[in-house]
């Protein structure tokens, strides 16, 4: 069973199609400057991915999985692992052509240089998992969130922190720069495009904005949409921010995860995003239309870097799409896929032209000789207007 943020959902773990599925939403056929995905590379790593990264130049792409980071060439499909940490690796990012940072449920940030193919720095910077991480665009910033809900009271509401949910580090020195608070667990965080705001959403559905050069808080709102209560089999709160992300011009932030339900193990919460601006009086400005998402956990974002329009994607519990393509003026949604295993990760490449999607289809048991199946999946599609 993988844990953390996973094993909450374990319910969603269901069997889906083995072949992907793409639909186009219905009466936006004709629609001008319509994205379409051409499904280029398709294949499998050793054990399920957490997090993923394109090279800059795009031509090969990191994983970070349960074992260790690996790194892939796309052309030849050849991979390679690269090291790995003392748990399941959660987050991994290409700084520079010839520098990698990952971060893991063992709390540490590491950095790889790939010419000389080792570890340069390891440093603990939570005491708990690092849930998710960041790099700023500057390639100056890591970003990384932290947190255990653990019931602080009769209502069940989370303890305060033990440690601050919200580290910023510098790439160059490894030295911590903020060490910001939040309501743990905190499982979402951002950078913004100028890399100037940190942004991170927790269990709650408390999101968190704060100004990186003075430490202050600039933004902070709560929006209940994402936080089921358990009255039925479990009395807790699960679900909560699972991404969260900048859109281009940095005014507005996208939220994603899954709606409230009164069983949160069944894991049938509607398939949910949100767009908020986040300046001054934070406003929500759109979600999820009705009538275009199913059921189901959505565990990342990716905003296309020109084309105006989104990526959602997570696991399917119930309807015809675990990854949907929105338009972020509108919030339409323009096409969905049926991927056949839960994507963890979305990303764009810096050119726009290609999307990376990568997860795990099951954790299947050792077989006979000691060995499990591959279960770590990876697509790439070219984009196209």
């Amino acid at each position: 069973m993988i844990v953390g943020r996973e094993s909450a959902w374990r319910a969603q773990d269901l069997q889906m199609p083995d072949k992907p599925q793409l639909t186009t939403s219905l009466g936006l056929h004709e629609r001008m400057n319509q994205p379409t995905l051409r499904k280029k590379h398709d294949f499998k790593l050793p054990t399920g991915i957490l997090g993923a990264s394109f090279a800059p130049d795009g031509q090969s792409l990191v994983a970070a999985c349960m074992d260790g980071v690996y790194r892939v060439e796309l052309a030849s499909q050849q991979e390679k692992k690269l090291y790995q940490h003392d748990s399941y690796v959660s987050s991994a990012a290409w700084v520079s052509n010839e520098l990698l940072v990952s971060a893991g449920y063992d709390g540490a940030v590491y950095w790889f240089d790939l010419a000389g193919g080792e570890i340069t720095r390891k440093q603990k910077i939570h005491d708990f998992w690092s849930w998710d991480m960041a790099v700023s665009a500057n390639q100056q910033l890591i970003a990384s969130v932290t947190g255990q809900y653990l019931a602080g009271g009769y209502r069940y509401e989370p303890e305060p922190e033990r440690e601050p949910s919200i580290k910023v580090v510098s790439v160059q020195s490894g030295k911590t720069l903020r060490a910001l608070p939040h309501v743990p667990s905190v499982q979402a965080v951002a950078l913004s495009p100028d890399s100037r705001y940190v942004a991170a959403g927790n269990l709650m559905g408390e999101v968190r904005v704060f100004d990186i050069a003075d430490g202050s808080l600039v933004a902070n709102w709560t929006t209940p949409d994402f936080t089921s209560w358990g009255i039925i089999k479990s009395h807790c709160y699960l679900g909560g921010i699972f991404a969260l992300q900048f859109t281009a011009d940095g005014n507005e932030l996208l939220l994603a995860g899954m709606g409230p339900m009164r069983d949160p193990m069944a894991g049938n919460g509607r398939q949910l995003w949100q767009k908020w601006s986040w300046r001054g009086q934070a406003k929500k400005l759109d979600e999820t239309h009705e009538g275009e998402a199913g059921e189901g956990l959505m565990e990342t974002l990716a905003v296309h870097p020109s084309a105006g329009h989104f990526v959602m994607g997570g696991r399917l519990r119930g309807g015809d799409w675990n990854v949907g393509l929105f338009d972020l003026g509108s919030g339409q949604r323009l096409a969905s896929l049926k991927t056949g295993y839960r994507v963890t990760h979305a990303e764009y490449s810096r050119d726009g032209k290609q999307l990376l999607l990568a997860g795990a289809q099951g954790q299947p048991k050792p077989e006979k000789q000691g060995k499990s199946p591959r279960f770590g999946r990876v697509e790439v599609h070219d984009v196209a207007s």
